[in-house]
């Protein structure tokens, strides 16, 4: 995976998301900044994976592919970025990548792939076959779980993969539902809802709900805020299109501000609970279940004290998904099965 000088926990979050649900199936890290160091000692997990200065460094390995490990606001390449790519495709590997610009459409690399016989996946690309959202995912059986946040860049797939992994340890034939490029290369499918033209968004996530409707839980990856000035738009698209029983509600207690847009603050989330359910209200009803928090950073006890802060100010349950599982939602999450 390249992270080329970029290797932390919220600009690499798409590395960092394949290191925990698909270690097995990462041989190491370039980031000529980080090269010699252990991934554990930088974003906390990723223990002996190397990390190298080139593509050069690890063919001994035999690699496959070159996975592009970070989502940038606007999910552009960065130019320092290119030489690696070339690099790769010149040593025969495929370039998976979540960007928003397509880099099976860069001249060069479209040339190089065709040279060399690798493939270029750009998992941001929809299919054309997306309709209008019509309001049918609220006609299915299936009990549809929705993670929406105080922010984007949270931990909204995080919880989602959890609450998955939870309900099939009970038993419970859940799937998780990719709505981003990171859980599209986890889940190996879905639809990255950030690049379908904005009339469509409620349809892709109706058409994900319908096309997984056989499975009695679908655990629905979110996206955005709904009071962001960039994202609000896919957020309640999401929202409206998988017409959701049930909210996890995701929090990161250290941020006070908007990722990237210092100007707005973080809001109440006694007024984002409110705000969720009146929204998704004249489609489909639903309710909040609990409040999922991302304690990156902080010691244990101190995540303990927030999370009990969060549950007396809320009155819901409120847990921290790496830290503390998401067996506090289960309960209330499985009560909506039918």
């Amino acid at each position: 995976m390249l992270t080329e000088g970029r290797l932390d926990l919220f600009t690499a979050k798409t590395a960092v998301s394949v290191i925990r649900y698909c270690k097995e199936e990462v041989i190491a890290l370039i980031d000529s900044v980080n090269a010699g160091k252990d991934p554990e000692s930088i974003i906390g997990i990723g223990k002996g994976i190397p990390i190298v200065h080139t593509i050069e460094d690890i063919l001994h390995l035999k690699p496959n592919a070159l996975l592009i490990g970070i989502a940038p606001p606007g999910g552009m390449l960065p130019a320092e970025w290119r030489k690696h790519i070339a690099d790769a495709l010149r040593n025969g590997l495929h370039i998976i990548s979540g960007l928003h610009c397509h880099l099976n459409e860069d001249r060069e690399f479209h040339q190089l792939a065709t040279e060399h016989h690798v493939k270029i996946w750009d998992i941001r690309k929809p299919s054309e076959d997306i309709p209008l959202g019509s309001g049918k995912a609220k006609n299915t059986k299936t009990l549809r779980i929705l993670t929406v946040g105080s922010d984007c860049n949270i931990g909204k797939m995080v919880t989602s993969l959890e609450i998955t992994n939870a309900a099939r340890n009970r038993g419970i034939n859940a799937r998780f539902v990719a709505t981003g490029q990171t859980g599209i290369m986890i889940d190996g499918s879905g639809i990255a809802v950030d690049h379908v033209i904005s009339d469509f968004i409620s349809g892709a996530a109706e058409k994900l709900v319908l096309d997984r409707a056989q499975y009695p839980l679908l655990s629905i990856e979110g996206q955005g805020t709904i009071v962001h000035p960039a994202y609000s738009g896919v957020t309640l698209g999401l929202l409206h299109g998988s017409a959701p029983q049930g909210l996890i509600l995701c929090h990161q207690p250290a941020r006070k501000t908007l990722r990237h847009f210092n100007d707005f603050s973080i809001l109440p989330l006694s007024y984002l609970i409110d705000l969720y359910e009146k929204l998704a209200q004249p489609v489909f009803p639903c309710r909040v279940l609990g409040i999922s928090l991302n304690c990156f950073g902080m010691a244990d006890r101190d995540a303990l004290q927030e999370i009990q802060k969060i549950e007396r100010e809320t009155k819901l349950p409120a847990t921290d998904p790496i830290k503390f599982g998401v067996g506090k939602f289960m309960d209330s999450v499985l009560s909506l099965l039918p």
